[in-house]
């Protein structure tokens, strides 16, 4: 069994998985919004081709055959809601975000080398874990599928996120993907899954945290890091207590109005604003208020316009909550609706996640904490000791050290 698990390939762990969903490197932001808002999933890729026209026009059939690879095709990114609301966010932009809106999609990706690497289905295992612990975030996989004329036409139809990239459909690959093959198979690192977390030495103490009553707005650095880092900004008292937190999962569930919130509101408001039952009235009131204090009308009316629009086509999903009004008369009303938008979703990125941060103790075992991660769909979990302060994380990241160092004594 350990000598199979050591052969196991990358393309083992992609079977059944989705072909990604994609933008152009030329796209504006306003083009990624609306394809975001109508997407199943919470990040689309970004490919730095003109694959629109390739394969719409030029495919001739099957990806084997030679000359389908007209034109070099890369992945060179993701891009999600957050990364919007980030961008919105900063100072030369709440002035005018219909400009904001129009700049391509690159300026919204971090300029980090060796985020996304494409990788060869053959590749190992054990070759896809490496390239994870030296900071690859996503690993491109191509799929086998077979290019069939409905699938072309549906391409056709489908202008603002094609998935074809020369004849061929990718996959991601991620640390999540990574952890639940592991427990699939966690009786083989026996007697690993059973120690605790703390003797293991995995409790990073690294980690990005924001005072409860501080300006949301003065943490936007954060916010943008811990998407980067695929964790997430925990909320404390002036104590060091676990409040809550700011996450990008929660975040990636809302629409660009988020940003006005992050504006105005404290951390905590913050936290109420974005939680699954939509934002509280008061809270809107207090936004609508501050944005015209500041003079930022522009920003103001951009998201009640854009309100209008997402509630119009999404009112009716059975997501909407059954209080919800027709129509945009106010912008209270407009903002309220838009805190959070509704979307046909997938069960891979539609669990809507709440403010309430995932916690375990130190001496929870590593198997339990893998378990709550993956449940919540998150690569993180919160530590904190009997009082609720906080102590430090753990990743998933930091897991894939353990196993990897495993793997290697099975060797």
């Amino acid at each position: 069994m350990a000598v199979s698990l050591l052969g196991r390939e990358v393309s083992d762990l992609c079977l059944g998985k989705p072909a990604l969903r994609s933008l152009s490197l030329t796209t504006t932001i306003a083009e990624a919004l609306f394809a975001l808002k109508n997407s199943d999933y919470n990040f689309l890729s970004v490919w730095s081709c003109d694959h629109t026209a390739k394969t719409n026009k030029d495919y001739k059939g099957n990806c084997e055959e030679e000359g389908c690879d007209v034109v070099e095709c890369k992945c060179v990114g993701k891009v999600s809601m957050v990364d919007v609301i980030c961008y919105l966010c900063k100072d030369e932009n709440l002035l005018s975000p219909s400009d904001a809106f129009k700049a391509p999609v690159s300026v919204l990706l971090p300029e980090i080398p060796g985020i996304v690497v494409h990788v060869e289905p053959t590749s190992s295992l054990l070759k896809a874990i490496d390239l994870i612990l030296q900071g690859a975030k996503n690993l491109v996989v191509p799929i086998k599928t077979r290019y069939s004329s409905r699938k072309k036409q549906h391409q056709k139809l489908s202008i603002a996120s094609p998935t074809i990239h020369n004849g061929r459909e990718f996959c991601w690959l991620t640390q999540e993907d990574i952890i639940r093959y592991f427990l699939s198979c966690i009786g083989l690192f026996a007697p690993l899954p059973a120690l605790s977390i703390d003797a293991l030495g995995i409790i990073s103490t690294e980690f990005l945290t924001i005072d409860y009553h501080s300006p949301a707005i003065s943490e936007l650095e954060a916010i943008s890091g811990s998407l980067a880092d695929e964790t997430s900004v925990a909320v404390i008292d002036s104590d060091g207590i676990l409040i809550g937190e700011i996450s990008p999962f929660t975040l990636a569930c809302c629409d660009e109005s988020v940003a006005a919130a992050i504006t105005t509101l404290s951390s905590g408001d913050l936290m109420a604003y974005i939680d699954c039952g939509g934002p509280p009235e008061d809270l809107v009131r207090v936004v609508t208020a501050r944005l015209k204090e500041r003079g930022l009308e522009a920003m103001l009316q951009e998201f009640i316009n854009s309100s209008c629009y997402s509630t119009t086509n999404s009112c009716q999903s059975q997501f909407s909550s059954s209080d919800e009004e027709s129509g945009c008369s106010t912008p209270v009303s407009a903002l309220h609706r838009s805190g959070r938008y509704s979307r046909s979703m997938s069960y891979s990125a539609r669990m809507v996640r709440r403010a309430e941060a995932i916690v375990c103790h130190p001496k929870s075992s590593l198997v339990a904490v893998m378990i709550q991660a993956i449940a919540h769909r998150v690569n993180y979990v919160w530590v904190t000791e009997d009082d609720c302060s906080l102590v430090g994380i753990v990743r998933f990241y930091d897991m894939l050290k353990v196993f990897r160092e495993s793997l290697e004594d099975m060797a």
